[in-house]
């Protein structure tokens, strides 16, 4: 993939991972547009890179994700590149608590809300020379940890889409990329986030993106980062020990 001269949306891109992508890029000479729910978060990132384009967008509302989109093929009808990081985790145990309450937004931002995305902007994908889909899914797609069992089965799920989403377009000239982050030390999850986390291969954001943009430069579909590349090739069988505590 080459990595200057693109318009790129990054949903989720004002903090974590998406902002480190957002900001890389944009010093390749990108125009990155960065989208979120917070706007205080989105008018740090661009005190922080002011290059960054930002838009206030719950992407798992139907109608702030409508307006964007509208937004989008107004205002930028060059976008060629779709990232799509967006993302939430919450911990929950089926024993004691299993928060239901927030289950329906978690699979509608990490699943749904994507999806949805998708299927709006592949009319002005179509257009573009070429074009990319970059969906962010996760290492534990592969692996579970088992106290954030949502989170985990919605990674799995859009590893899933990925794969059937790049065979239905592989003669277009829209490529499918998904990237699979390791343990990230970012705010997801927040107090919530899983435990088995705290010291399994954690990177920072800077060298999860760095890498990531690597990969992605050397023209690869499916972007394993870290403690992913492990989780990708042994899946289940790492699940015990992943999720034992000692």
């Amino acid at each position: 993939m080459k990595l200057t001269g693109n318009t790129i949306l990054i949903t989720g891109g004002a903090t974590g991972i998406g902002f480190a992508l957002a900001r890389r890029l944009s010093e390749k000479g990108n125009h990155v547009i960065i989208c979120g729910r917070s706007e205080a978060a989105l008018r740090k990132a661009q005190e922080d890179v002011p290059a960054l384009i930002t838009r206030i967008c719950d992407v798992a509302n139907g109608e702030s994700r409508h307006s964007m989109v509208e937004w989008l093929k107004a205002e930028h009808p060059a976008l060629n590149v779709v990232v799509n990081n967006a993302g939430v985790q919450h911990r929950r145990d089926f024993n004691t608590d299993p928060a239901i309450e927030t289950l329906d937004q978690e699979v509608a931002i990490n699943l749904t809300a994507p999806i949805h995305l998708i299927a709006e902007l592949l009319a002005t994908l179509r257009q573009q020379e070429y074009a990319f889909i970059i969906n962010v899914s996760s290492g534990l797609a592969f692996s579970p940890m088992a106290d954030v069992p949502v989170y985990c089965a919605t990674k799995a799920a859009i590893h899933s889409f990925t794969l059937s989403l790049r065979h239905q377009l592989k003669s277009t000239a829209i490529r499918v990329i998904e990237v699979a982050p390791p343990i990230v030390d970012t705010a997801l999850g927040g107090g919530t986030r899983s435990e088995g986390t705290a010291s399994r291969m954690m990177v920072s954001s800077e060298e999860f993106a760095a890498e990531a943009l690597a990969q992605l430069e050397a023209d690869k579909d499916e972007i394993l980062v870290g403690i992913s590349a492990d989780t990708r090739r042994m899946g289940e069988a790492l699940f015990e020990r992943m999720n034992s505590r000692s």
